[in-house]
């Protein structure tokens, strides 16, 4: 090979080395998380009634009217033993996925939470950040809106018979509880996030992540009585995330000793 040859073929290896060094790479597939909350205990603590039916201290045509109220801040599954209610999401994701995030505000435009029968309907709730929150009334008998925030402004509103508002909130460190001064055992839970990868646990205690980058994240579970019942607590627990595939955590525990 003559010299200028040689020149020549240097310089086109040069720029091909140079063309992959630049090159953008390949994301990969999203996968997503799944597992389970279950109650440790040997025995699923009874349900507590916060108003017995036709006892309300405070408009009992409607509260407690169809039955007793009872609370909510413990839920389990006397069969399963799975954990209701439980909060799962991801601490600070690595990667993104706009398509998790498409998917999810094309499904659920808005938030909602009503008020029905004298109780805040759902009882907790994950929302992105981009989901306005309608917050409703039902009943046929006033209620008040009561919240304190750390990165959001604090409000307390009346509602009226029918009454509806809309407000816009940012993504919180903690869940938002909600009250109703009218009923003082009305509340209920808002977690604003500023990703889509979150979930609340179902009768079983079952829950999936779905549209998650892959590769390493940290997984949060939060469970009113106890609060952050995972490894690591607020940072979150490790997960190998893989792609195009769901990550089985298993059974996350709450154990007895975890209730506040």
């Amino acid at each position: 090979m003559s010299r200028s040859a040689r020149l020549v073929h240097a310089f086109a290896l040069a720029a091909a080395t140079a063309a992959l060094a630049v090159a953008p790479a390949v994301a990969q597939e999203p996968g997503s998380i799944k597992g389970k909350v279950v109650w440790a205990g040997s025995t699923v603590p009874a349900a507590k009634v916060l108003v017995e039916k036709g006892k309300a201290t405070k408009d009992l045509e409607v509260c407690g009217v169809n039955g007793p109220i009872v609370s909510q801040e413990l839920q389990i599954d006397p069969e399963s033993k799975g954990v209701a209610g439980a909060l799962v999401y991801l601490v600070k994701p690595t990667g993104t996925n706009p398509d998790a995030v498409k998917a999810l505000l094309k499904a659920h435009p808005k938030a909602v939470l009503d008020q029905k029968d004298c109780e805040f309907v759902p009882y907790i709730q994950g929302i992105y950040k981009e989901q306005p929150l309608v917050i409703k009334s039902s009943d046929p008998v006033n209620h008040n809106v009561r919240y304190n925030g750390f990165s959001n402004a604090s409000l307390n509103q009346m509602l009226g018979v029918g009454g509806t508002m809309e407000v816009k909130l940012e993504a919180e460190r903690r869940p938002l509880m909600v009250a109703c001064d009218i009923h003082p055992w009305m509340k209920s839970y808002i977690a604003v996030f500023d990703h889509p990868y979150f979930a609340v646990t179902g009768k079983d205690g079952s829950f999936e992540l779905k549209g998650v980058p892959a590769g390493a994240q940290n997984l949060v579970v939060w469970q009113e009585k106890a609060g952050w019942i995972n490894e690591g607590k607020a940072k979150g627990a490790p997960v190998a995330v893989k792609a195009g595939a769901a990550t089985d955590v298993g059974s996350i525990k709450l154990e007895p000793n975890q209730i506040k």
